[in-house]
Formats: structure tokens, C-alpha cells, sequence
């Protein structure tokens, strides 16, 4: 038993790995979605155990193929992608259970399993870009995950889906290639693909300006990637017309992997002091995330379609993530990597019940939700609990997020931003009250719903979701103390 728990980093990539292939020489639906599940929640008791054990014995350095670091791949895990791994795990782990009749509503019978081993490569690549300690790796992990999103969201009903489809695969092909540029940009300059060997021979590098372009190239990739405005064009159709269970996976995990590559890179990799001190990013990514927070909020207000005006959310709390990285102490850093979480969490409940409503009313816009409450009372009260929580409500988890941002502003003397964060708060409060007027002060649209509540299996697992937004509110001793353990560790790191 030893033995196996010594191998729970390269487990963790290669369970969902191998499950692809398996699924597709099957071809059976009921096996795809057992064995999806199974895997899923094995991975999240690995993602747990990786982080406990991180908290008991620090850093886990496990070399693929016996093969010691630099010269060997390595498998690295510490505070900061073990908080990482549990939060993609747990959103694999409720939205694999949950799919099996959503998916068979929204999608042709023969069709299923690929969608099925489509996930778990997603979920590899998702895993893989954080565990590896291989900056190459990252990029391969990277391909893997986004190669399978473009085919999920291309199995959406409309027709539009392959459009999104497309226009992801174009935008992301575009963000893999700056990054792949800027890695070799780093290997040219200093012979290592290893992410702690990388960190400490740039300190030695001199000449300034290959390492600036390599910069320049991994943010503007990962910008893409992570949907930073204004490089986010391609989320808001991505979200809106793939899957249900799609949106609901790629809203709460992809962003979120790309923001952790971000932080290993700006911290870990050039380190605080060259990026914060000797260049305006701090100045550049505030901007940027300001006026994420206030458009993207404002086109969100006047969206048609429930799912679309949260797909735009999406944005706007993605820019919440990167105010927190641009402030660049430790209260911005523990906001931004909690958030990861608090908003994982929240708007993966939220598509969730989406699923749930598209699955009875066939739509989602918002002519067809009136009095929606009355008739999906569960599903209607879940997604306003959600809606408080993007506000950041006290008592939800999005209240945290924003208090630590508060903190972190006032630390820097940024009055006016937390004037900035209320305001694009109170803005939220704009588009989550258009959900609430439909459902509870419209008259029901008797085309609106056929059989009521979805099926006990989706909602129970929407649910899980949303108590999970209230309880994060509350207890804080995983989501905050993960959180500040990382940030300390990224801090700690700055050169």
C-alpha cells in the first residue's frame, strides 16, 4: 500500500488517461458514464490525499521514470496546485455523476461515449497542467485539455456550437503558440525545461530583453487562455452552446488551471520583483481587470439568454482573479487563488441548474423562464443563492473573495478601487435581479416547463454545489487557509 500511495501524482493523470481510449474501444454509454464517474471520484481521493500529505511532509518531488529532475520530467506538487487539483477533481467529481441524463437529452445516443472520453481527456490535461513541474509539459497538458474542449463544445444541439468550436480552436491555437514561443524564448537562455531549475537560472541571466519577450509571449498566451479581457471573445459563445454539462465543467476548472499557470509563472518562474518593481504589470493588469469587472458586468446585464448573461459573468469574475494577482500582496494573492475556488464552485452550480431548466423548458432565454420560481421552486432558489454569491453577499463564499480584495486594496491605499469592486458588485446585483423578476414576479409561461424539478440525479449534484457556495461563506479553514498557504508560498518565492 505504501508503494501505491508513493505513485498518487502520476496516478492522478494517468487513471482519466488511460479511461479515454477505453470508453471510445467500448463504445457503451452505461460503461462511459460508470467508468467516468469512477474516475473522477478516484482522482478527487487522490487530489485530497496530495493535499494532505503536502500539509504533513511540504513539498512532493516525484520523478517520472526514475529519471531525477533537472534532466528527467517531474511530477511536482505543493500548497498551490494541491488547493488546485482538489478543486478540478471536485468539479469532475459532482458533474460526472450528473451528466448521464443530461448529456442523453441533449445529445444523439451514438454520440454519448465520445463525449464521455472527450471529458476524461479534459480532465487529464486539466490535471496534468498542474501537477507537471515541466514548463513543455504544461504545454502538451495544455493541447491534450483544449483539443478535447473543441470537440465537447462541438457537440452542442445548435449548430452555432461548431462556430464556438471553431472560433476557440483559432484563439486558442493562437494563445498555445505565444506560449510555446515564450517557453522557448527561456529554454534558449537557459538550457532547463524544469520549473524550479528554470527559477533559479534566470537569476543569473543577464541580458534582459529575451527574457521581457519571453514575458510578453506567456502572457498574452495564457491571457488567451484564461479568457483575460479583452482576450475573452471566444468564452462567451464557447459557454453558451456547448453541453450543459460542458459549460458547467470548463466555467469551474479550465479558466481556473489557466490563472494557476499564470501565478507559477509571474511568481515562481520570473519572480515578483523583476515583473512588480521593474515593470508596469501591476499598472497593466489592474487596468485590464478594472475594466473586465465593469464591462464585461455591463454587457451581462443585457443579455437575452440565461445562459449567455452568466457566460459573460464568467468574465467579469475572471477579472476579480487578476485584480488580485495585480495588487501583488498577500491579501490580493489569497483573494485571487480563493476565488479560484469560491467562484469554481458557485458558477458551476449555477450551469448546472441551467442544465436542469434547458433539459424541461428546451430553452433558457429569458421570454420562456416566467415564473420559472413557481414551477422549479429548488432550481430557481439554487440559482439565486448562486447569484448572491457572485455578488458576494455575506455568507457566501463570493463574500470572502471580495472582503480579501477589499483588504488587499486599502493595504495599497487604493481607495478608489474598492469603490471600483462595490460598484461592479452592485452591478451584479443588476443582472442576477433580471433571473429574479422572471421567476418570481412574471406570470408562468405555460410553455415554460413540462415535467417540473429536473431529475432528482442532476439536482441533487447542482445542490451539492450550491451548499457548497454557502458553506465556504462560512468556514473558511480550507478555502482561506489553502489559499493563504499559497500565496505565502508564491510570496516567498519572489526574487
Amino acid at each position: 500500500m505504501s508503494g501505491l500511495l508513493d505513485h498518487l501524482p502520476a496516478l492522478q493523470v494517468v487513471l482519466p488517461l488511460i479511461s479515454a481510449p477505453l470508453i471510445v474501444l467500448v463504445r457503451r454509454q452505461r460503461f462511459a458514464w460508470l467508468l467516468t464517474v469512477a474516475v473522477s471520484w478516484i482522482s478527487l481521493a487522490i487530489a485530497i490525499a496530495l493535499f494532505v500529505k503536502v500539509g504533513q511532509t511540504g513539498v512532493i518531488s516525484y520523478a517520472i521514470g526514475s529519471w531525477p529532475p533537472p534532466w528527467g520530467i517531474e511530477y511536482r506538487v505543493d500548497a498551490l496546485n494541491a488547493y488546485v487539483l482538489v478543486l478540478v477533481s471536485l468539479v469532475a467529481a459532482v458533474v460526472a455523476p450528473y451528466a448521464r441524463i443530461s448529456i442523453a437529452a441533449e445529445l444523439p445516443r451514438e454520440q454519448e461515449y465520445l463525449l464521455f472520453a472527450m471529458f476524461c481527456l479534459c480532465l487529464t490535461g486539466l490535471l496534468g497542467i498542474t501537477i507537471t513541474g515541466d514548463v513543455f509539459n504544461v504545454f502538451v497538458f495544455l493541447e491534450i485539455s483544449s483539443l478535447s474542449t473543441y470537440v465537447m463544445i462541438a457537440l452542442g444541439q445548435r449548430r452555432k456550437a461548431l462556430v464556438a468550436a471553431y472560433q476557440y480552436l483559432v484563439m486558442g491555437t493562437i494563445g498555445a503558440t505565444f506560449y510555446v514561443i515564450g517557453i522557448g524564448l527561456l529554454y534558449l537562455m537557459t538550457g532547463t525545461l524544469n520549473i524550479a531549475d528554470l527559477a533559479e537560472r534566470l537569476r543569473d541571466v543577464k541580458e534582459i530583453r529575451p527574457l521581457l519577450a519571453a514575458y510578453a509571449f506567456i502572457t498574452v498566451g495564457i491571457g488567451l487562455k484564461l479568457a483575460l479581457f479583452p482576450l475573452h471573445q471566444w468564452l462567451p459563445n464557447a459557454y453558451t452552446f456547448a453541453p450543459s454539462m460542458v459549460t458547467a465543467f470548463l466555467s469551474a476548472t479550465a479558466t481556473k488551471v489557466s490563472v494557476y499557470v499564470l501565478l507559477r509563472f509571474y511568481f515562481t518562474v520570473f519572480g515578483a520583483s523583476i515583473l512588480f518593481e521593474g515593470l508596469p504589470t501591476a499598472d497593466v493588469l489592474l487596468a485590464l481587470s478594472v475594466a473586465g469587472m465593469v464591462t464585461a458586468s455591463l454587457v451581462a446585464v443585457f443579455q437575452d439568454d440565461l445562459k449567455r448573461m452568466f457566460a459573460y459573468s464568467s468574465v467579469s469574475q475572471i477579472a476579480y482573479i487578476t485584480l488580485g494577482i495585480s495588487l501583488a500582496n498577500e491579501a490580493g494573492l489569497t483573494a485571487s487563488i480563493v476565488h479560484l475556488l469560491n467562484h469554481g464552485i458557485t458558477k458551476g452550480a449555477i450551469f448546472l441548474l441551467i442544465g436542469g431548466i434547458a433539459l424541461r423548458c428546451g430553452v433558457v432565454s429569458f421570454d420562456r423562464l416566467r415564473g420559472i420560481g413557481q414551477r422549479m421552486p429548488l432550481t430557481s432558489f439554487g440559482l439565486v443563492i448562486s447569484g448572491l454569491s457572485l455578488i458576494g453577499i455575506p455568507g457566501t463564499a463570493g463574500f470572502v473573495t471580495k472582503w480579501y480584495l477589499v483588504v488587499a486594496a486599502i493595504d495599497r491605499g487604493y481607495w478608489w478601487l474598492v469603490a471600483v469592486i462595490v460598484g461592479s458588485s452592485l452591478i451584479a446585483v443588476a443582472y442576477v435581479w433580471r433571473f429574479v423578476e422572471v421567476a418570481y414576479l412574471s406570470e408562468p409561461d405555460e410553455r415554460s416547463v413540462k415535467r417540473g424539478e429536473a431529475p432528482a440525479s442532476m439536482l441533487g449534484f447542482a445542490w451539492v454545489l450550491v451548499i457548497g457556495s454557502l458553506y465556504f461563506g462560512f468556514d473558511t479553514s480550507f478555502s482561506v487557509g489553502g489559499a493563504r498557504e499559497a500565496a505565502a508560498l508564491l510570496l516567498g518565492g519572489a526574487r
